[in-house]
């Protein structure tokens, strides 16, 4: 049967936790709002100082404020987010999950091995095989997947085990 091997890295992990937010409607939603509504705030913040007290030089650092937080609070966010996203992690769990892994295709079942052990996932527990320019994921639950990142493959043809490995769902999945 097929096998490969790669190399998980700390950035594969943040990667697959950025594209399940890019894909949460409510998320997205929230922090378009927020991108949005605070600078209009502050906006209307300047508008007050302007028609009222006539200081043009707060109402100018104010527009600037609300500008660049409307342009650069998505960074900051993200940046946040990406440090969240490690904090969720022991350092024990950490070691179980980066370093190099093994996957195997077998009949019933797909075999991986791990720093953090060896696992069987049955192909009736699988969802689907996802294909993306730097990655292909292989989803065990609808925010749940095996990442394998193209770029750190070590042995292994990875689009023969990933054909293999959609057609095994596809016959064996309930």
């Amino acid at each position: 049967m097929y096998e490969i091997e790669y190399l998980f890295r700390e950035e594969d992990l943040v990667h697959f936790n950025e594209l399940c937010l890019k894909n949460d409607i409510e998320l997205q939603k929230s922090l378009r709002k927020h991108q949005m509504v605070v600078p209009g705030i502050m906006l209307l913040i300047g508008l007050f100082y302007y028609i009222y007290y006539a200081d043009m030089m707060t109402t100018a650092y104010i527009t600037l404020l609300s500008v660049g937080w409307g342009i650069f609070s998505p960074y900051a966010i993200k940046m946040d987010m990406r440090r969240q996203f490690l904090e969720k992690y022991t350092d024990k769990e950490k070691a179980d999950i980066f370093g190099l892994h093994s996957l195997k295709i077998d009949q019933e079942h797909l075999s991986e091995k791990s720093p953090g052990g060896k696992h069987k996932t049955p192909w009736a527990d699988m969802l689907r095989v996802d294909y993306l320019d730097k990655y292909v994921h292989i989803f065990i639950d609808i925010d749940s997947a095996i990442v394998i990142p193209i770029e750190t493959i070590k042995s292994g043809d990875l689009k023969k085990f990933a054909k293999q490995a959609e057609s095994m769902i596809e016959r064996l999945a309930d």
